[in-house]
This record gives structure tokens, C-alpha cells and sequence, in this order.
């Protein structure tokens, strides 16, 4: 018999929801049968499956072992809630290794943390997510991070995934907003859905910008090629994007106009900044996809510039109540990373 102990990251779902996390490789089916025959109980009770969990709620499994792990991807061998015996500093010390491993080359800042959320400043070149098994990314950085710092355990894992919620391109720097329980994690998405947390970036943009504008169109994305088409009107596939943007500089460089911009994302769609200034006639200095080659080489031999220069500087919260308060209303910052700061202190004004 195996005892799961409902803790603040697994209650408010159902049952049966959290039978598919910890057993990830079993089928449906095989739930409800175990539930029928009681050989899984709530409470010490029988259960149907659709009971929304309540933290200290105790669920047995009186199943083998071998049967539990082997439905499992993660087969460890004992339970969230479990007196397993091992301590979190064990699992810091087997885990180590992997925050090493991840951090090595590209390490994440840590801008703010409180019990239910975290703050990135991603450096740019590190992925927020895998795009193949082999890769590293800032997912797995947090996972590591709360595994050294003891913050979650291996057992815990597999029931709750600590995650992101929001993306950026891997060539794009700046914060991201993570979130380290059940709770900070869905109302940091539901901010997102909502637009109620406000992103800004800083990006330079090739030519000369004198005036704030809210820019609008459609975008259409190519997933064979991974590039997308802004369009004036309304086509088949397309979303509405709005974008707005406010120069902060006019300035020159290689005898070139340049702006230094602050950015609003109003939508969030793939390479929505980066192809809609680009489509406006001021495309992103160092960005190969949508820039100018030749204007990209002039930064790439004087300031080794090899990525689109887009940092995500700045995240307002709304006023907030709930898991979320202690950001009720703050603003956070990242400091732009070296390569920017230093064309910046090269600019002719």
C-alpha cells in the first residue's frame, strides 16, 4: 500500500487528475476499474474520481510497487506525503548536478522570488522551453533551482510541475514570470490570458522614429519556415496583433540613423516585434530573421552582436489580492545585458 497526502500544490483538483500525473502511463480505464474494486480509496473511502482534492487529504493506493512505477515516467519509488526517510538535502545533493549542468553556460538572474512565483532575467541564447529532448532550458533551470534550494522535492514532482509563464524567443533577453506552486502558477497565467500584466521592452531599431504610435495589423505565421507575414487586412490563419512603441533616442552609428525604443506588447504573438517593426521600415538591429544583413554585419564586427537586440526591461502587476499580493501593484526591471549597454555608450547623438 502507498499513501499520497494531498499538500497545497495537489488540492482543488480532481482525483482522477491527480492519479494521471503521478501515473502518467496509465490509461484511464485503469483508474476508474482500481477505483471500483476500492484498491484506490479517498479518505479511507470509496471514490468515484471526480472529487476536488482538499489539501491533507489522504489517498491509498493499495497496488504493488512495481505496478505504480511501472505506470510511472518518473518511477520513483516513494509518494509525495510519504515518511520516505530521505531528506530534502539528499535530494539537493543527487540533484545538483543537473543545476550545474543547466547553469553552466547561460545562468538566469533571479530578479524577485516569494513562496508562489520567481522572476527571471533570461540571457539571450537560453530556450524557455525544450524545443528537442537534448536541450536546456529555463524550465529546467527552475526545476533544478527548486530542487537545490529544497523548495520541492523528486516525490513532489510528480504530481506538480513547477512552470513558465511566458515565453520569449531564445534570442530574446529579459524577464520571465515562473510560477513554484499550483496557485502562483494559475493566476500568473490568468494575468497573461487577461493582458492585465503589462510587458516592455527596449530594442534598437534601424532608421529614424520621432513619434509614440499604436501600430495594428494581422500576422500570419509560416510553421514550415518559422517566420511570419504581417498583413494590413484580415486573411484566413492570421491574428490581430497591436503593437506600440515610444522613442526614447535618435542617435547614430556607422554614420546611420538608429532609435533606441521602448516597446509595448499589447498582443503576444510569435515574433510579433521583431516583424511588425520590420514591416513599419525599422527593423531590429543584430535580428537575422526580419533585419538587414548588412546592417546586422556592421554590428555583428564592431560589437560581436550575433541575436536581435530585444530585452524584455520591464513587467508591470496590476493591484492583486490572494497568492499573488506581495506584487500587488509593483513594477519590476532587468538590467540590459553588456552588448546593448555597450552600443548605447557608442552612440553619436
Amino acid at each position: 500500500m502507498r499513501l499520497l497526502t494531498v499538500g497545497e500544490n495537489e488540492a482543488g483538483q480532481r482525483l482522477t487528475r491527480l492519479l494521471e500525473k503521478y501515473m502518467d502511463q496509465a490509461p484511464k480505464s485503469f483508474f476508474y476499474k482500481m477505483l471500483r474494486k476500492k484498491n484506490i480509496t479517498l479518505n479511507g473511502k470509496k471514490a468515484q474520481g471526480n472529487e476536488r482534492l482538499n489539501p491533507g487529504d489522504e489517498i491509498r493506493l493499495f497496488l504493488a510497487d512495481e505496478t505504480i512505477d511501472g505506470f510511472s515516467s518518473a518511477g520513483a519509488k516513494r509518494a509525495p506525503g510519504a515518511d520516505s526517510g530521505r531528506s530534502r538535502a539528499a535530494g539537493r545533493e543527487e540533484n545538483g548536478s543537473g543545476s550545474r549542468k543547466a547553469g553552466e553556460k547561460l545562468r538566469p538572474e533571479i530578479v524577485y522570488e516569494d513562496r508562489h512565483m520567481i522572476l527571471f532575467n533570461k540571457p539571450a541564447g537560453l530556450l524557455s522551453q525544450k524545443a528537442g529532448p537534448a536541450d536546456i532550458s529555463l524550465v529546467e533551470y527552475l526545476t533544478a533551482y527548486l530542487l537545490e534550494s529544497g523548495q520541492i522535492t523528486e516525490e513532489e514532482l510528480r504530481s506538480f510541475r513547477p512552470g513558465i509563464c511566458s515565453r520569449l524567443d531564445r534570442n530574446t533577453s529579459g524577464l520571465v514570470a515562473a510560477g513554484k506552486s499550483l496557485r502562483g502558477l494559475q493566476e500568473l497565467n490568468e494575468l497573461f490570458r487577461t493582458r492585465s500584466l503589462h510587458k516592455f521592452y527596449h530594442s534598437i531599431a534601424v532608421g529614424t522614429i520621432t513619434e509614440t504610435r499604436r501600430a495594428e495589423g494581422w500576422l500570419l505565421k509560416n510553421e514550415r519556415t518559422n517566420q511570419v507575414q504581417i498583413l494590413k487586412g484580415k486573411k484566413e490563419g492570421a491574428l490581430p496583433i497591436c503593437t506600440e512603441y515610444r522613442p526614447l533616442e535618435q542617435f547614430r552609428l556607422f554614420e546611420k540613423p538608429f532609435t533606441y525604443l521602448e516597446i509595448n506588447l499589447l498582443t503576444g504573438r510569435s515574433h510579433q516585434i521583431r516583424a511588425h517593426l520590420a514591416s513599419l521600415g525599422h527593423p531590429l538591429i543584430g535580428d537575422a530573421k526580419y533585419g538587414k544583413p548588412e546592417i546586422n554585419r556592421l554590428f555583428l564586427k564592431e560589437f560581436g552582436l550575433r541575436h536581435q537586440l530585444l530585452h524584455a526591461y520591464r513587467l508591470e502587476f496590476p493591484e492583486l489580492s490572494g497568492v499573488l499580493a506581495e506584487v500587488s501593484g509593483r513594477s519590476f526591471t532587468a538590467p540590459l545585458p553588456a552588448v546593448f549597454a555597450e552600443i548605447l555608450q557608442n552612440r553619436q547623438r
